[in-house]
C-alpha cells in the first residue's frame, strides 16, 4: 500500500483534481484486497449500521457503515491519502475565499470532527444487484465536512457486473448541469469532490457544486468501498 501511495505522481492527481474535480488512480488495490473486503461483507461484526437504500429513497441496494477500529487496510489507505488531498482542498478554499483551511494530518482533522461531536466513522461499503442504483447525493454528516472523497471499485465492469456507472454532475450558474460518466476497473481508485470545487470564470473562481450517484445495474453484482475523511454525528 505504502508503495502503491510513493509512486503515485500526486501531481498529477492535484492538477486533475482542480482541473475537473475528480482523478482516478488504476490498480490501487489487489485483486486479493478486493476479494477479502466483498468477503467480509456479511460479517456483522466489522460494521455499525447497515441502510437499506429503498427505504429512504436513495435508491436501490444496500451499503454499511464499519466500526472503530476500522480494519487495518482502510485505516491505513484513509490516514496515508489524506495528506495528499489536504493542500488541494486548502487551494480551494483559498481560490473561494472560504476562510477555513485543513491540517495535513489525519488524526488533527479527525479532532475538529470529534470537537463538534462527529464521532461516527463515515467509512463503507456499498453492494447493488440487478436494479440497484444511487441517487444524486452528498456525503456531509455535519457541519465539519471534507470537501473530497474517495471511492474504491472491488469488482469488474462487464464481468461481475454490467450498468452501474458512476455518475458525477456539475452545477453551473445560469445554466444546465453538465453530467460526467465514469467507468472505473477492479482495484482502481476514483477520487472526487464530495460537494463543491473552484471553477474559474471570466470574473475569478466560483463554486461549482457537485453531486454523485451510480447509474443502474443491469446484471450481476456491484460492490465498492467509499472513504470519506470527515466523521459523522450520527
Amino acid at each position: 500500500m505504502n508503495k502503491i501511495i510513493s509512486q503515485t505522481d500526486w501531481n498529477i492527481v492535484t492538477d486533475e483534481m482542480h482541473e475537473k474535480g475528480f482523478a482516478i488512480i488504476p490498480k490501487f488495490l489487489t485483486e486479493k484486497q478486493c476479494n477479502e473486503l466483498i468477503q467480509g461483507y456479511d460479517n456483522p461484526n466489522a460494521y455499525r449500521k447497515t441502510v437499506v437504500m429503498e427505504r429512504y429513497r436513495f435508491g436501490l441496494g444496500e451499503y454499511k457503515y464499519f466500526n472503530y477500529p476500522l480494519p487495518d487496510l482502510i485505516q491505513q489507505i484513509r490516514t496515508t491519502i489524506y495528506p495528499q488531498l489536504a493542500p488541494v482542498a486548502n487551494a480551494w478554499f483559498k481560490a473561494l475565499n472560504i476562510s477555513k483551511q485543513f491540517p495535513l494530518h489525519h488524526a488533527e482533522f479527525l479532532q475538529q470532527c470529534h470537537d463538534n461531536n462527529q464521532q461516527k466513522p463515515t467509512v463503507l461499503i456499498l453492494k447493488y444487484g440487478k436494479s440497484g442504483h444511487n441517487t444524486l447525493h452528498q456525503d456531509l454528516y455535519g457541519d465539519v465536512y471534507f470537501p473530497i472523497q474517495v471511492v474504491l471499485f472491488l469488482n469488474e465492469p462487464d464481468k461481475d457486473f454490467t450498468g452501474g456507472e458512476f455518475v458525477l454532475t456539475q452545477q453551473i450558474p445560469r445554466a444546465q448541469s453538465k453530467a460526467i460518466v465514469l467507468k472505473p476497473k477492479k482495484g482502481d481508485m476514483l477520487i472526487f469532490t464530495t460537494n463543491f470545487r473552484p471553477v474559474k470564470g471570466t470574473k475569478g473562481y466560483f463554486r461549482g457544486n457537485m453531486r454523485h450517484g451510480v447509474s443502474e445495474v443491469h446484471s450481476g453484482e456491484r460492490y465498492t468501498l467509499g472513504i470519506i475523511f470527515h466523521d459523522a454525528l450520527s
